[in-house]
């Protein structure tokens, strides 16, 4: 296997030693500068909030974020907006259709929050053409089974579009929420739905894999997990690459991009250590978690484009 990027300077060329003309990410973040602005003042209390320190590593004006992805041939990615309180939710909707417009790699994405309303606007996203659909649990602190949301979680089962769901307790502090039991309830209600479970359920990683056993459309995505900030508050059980054998196919490469306390490509280091660890994985697994897999969530065409 090809070495792994020391830094996000070798990241384009080690895609290509892999036979990839990019990446693709499903959990990146981008959102209105006011709300961003808000959101690095919370990492900056981080060891208020968290007990540890959380510095953002790509604290830059947007266009200077577009250009480090673009440096690293992050050819795709799923910009996830989310809302903290009700009324925010169809605002982000229309932000980050304009923004999906005027980047040519941002998939169009949408989220929701349980309120009056959650299911017209929801339907409006979709028609225009949403790809991804993020739902913060944890930050939003809401329960995901309460009644208002049944008609937007059958309508992403119907339409088959991927939800990014932050529902473990970490990384951060858990919510009143939190947990793979809580959000185990709304995928038995609704089996069908394309659930992503973000950062893969940490620190409940194993509660996170028996869904993905359970039902088939449920994947992980791989943000923040087994990085070494992760790995020192909730680290992965020894024989994790073994355990994602069975489920190769249904790991989805996230980064969290801006907002993580390291750079890019330490995330991608952690994920080629998985597959260089087990013989089962190898090139095909690295190759299907850093694009495939992703890919086909968001519907890409076999180049990686947007239909």
């Amino acid at each position: 296997m090809t070495a792994p990027p020391v830094d996000d300077a070798d990241v384009a060329a080690w895609t290509a030693a892999l036979g990839l003309d990019g990446l693709t990410d499903l959990h990146v973040h981008f959102l209105p500068d006011q709300v961003m602005a808000k959101v690095w003042a919370f990492f900056d209390q981080a060891a208020e909030h968290y007990g540890t320190p959380w510095p953002v590593h790509y604290r830059l004006p947007q266009d200077d974020r577009l250009a480090v992805l673009r440096a690293m041939d992050v050819r795709t990615f799923a910009p996830l907006v989310y809302p903290h309180k009700p009324g925010m939710a169809d605002w982000l909707n229309s932000w980050v259709a304009e923004f999906a417009a005027a980047v040519p790699e941002a998939v169009l994405t949408a989220t929701l929050y349980p309120e009056p309303g959650v299911v017209e606007y929801l339907q409006r996203a979709l028609a225009a053409g949403a790809r991804c659909v993020k739902v913060h649990v944890q930050v939003g602190g809401f329960d995901p089974r309460d009644s208002v949301l049944h008609g937007a979680w059958g309508l992403l089962a119907e339409a088959g579009v991927p939800v990014v769901v932050h529902c473990g307790h970490g990384p951060g502090a858990a919510g009143p929420y939190t947990g793979l039991d809580v959000f185990g309830e709304v995928l038995a209600a609704h089996p069908r739905l394309v659930a992503v479970l973000a950062h893969a359920g940490l620190p409940d990683y194993g509660d996170a894999l028996n869904l993905v056993l359970r039902y088939p459309k449920v994947h992980l995505d791989t943000t923040m997990v087994g990085v070494p900030f992760a790995e020192a508050i909730a680290p992965l059980p020894p024989d994790w690459p073994a355990q994602l054998v069975d489920v190769s196919g249904r790991i989805a490469l996230g980064t969290d991009f801006p907002n993580i306390p390291y750079d890019y490509a330490t995330q991608l280091r952690a994920v080629a250590g998985w597959a260089a660890a087990d013989d089962r994985l190898g090139v095909a697994f690295l190759r299907a978690v850093v694009h495939d897999t992703p890919a086909r969530l968001l519907q890409l065409d076999a180049a990686g484009h947007q239909g």
